[in-house]
C-alpha cells in the first residue's frame, strides 16, 4: 500500500524538473555549447600544427 514503484518516482522527478528546472536548461545548453565550440577549435589547431609543423598562435 505504501509502496512506490519506478513510475511514481518517474513522475515526481518529472515534475520537478518542470517546476525548477527550465532557468537553468539555458545555462546547461550554453555550457554544453561553449564545450563543443572549444573542442572543435583545438582540434583545429591540432590539425594545422600537425600539417605546418609549428604551433600556432592561440587568439583568446
Amino acid at each position: 500500500m505504501g509502496e512506490l514503484s519506478i513510475w511514481h518516482w518517474l513522475l515526481v522527478i518529472a515534475i520537478v524538473l518542470i517546476l525548477f528546472a527550465p532557468s537553468k536548461f539555458a545555462s546547461l545548453g550554453k555550457g554544453i555549447g561553449e564545450g563543443i565550440r572549444n573542442f572543435r577549435t583545438g582540434m583545429k589547431a591540432g590539425s594545422e600544427e600537425k600539417k605546418d609543423g609549428k604551433p600556432e598562435e592561440k587568439k583568446f
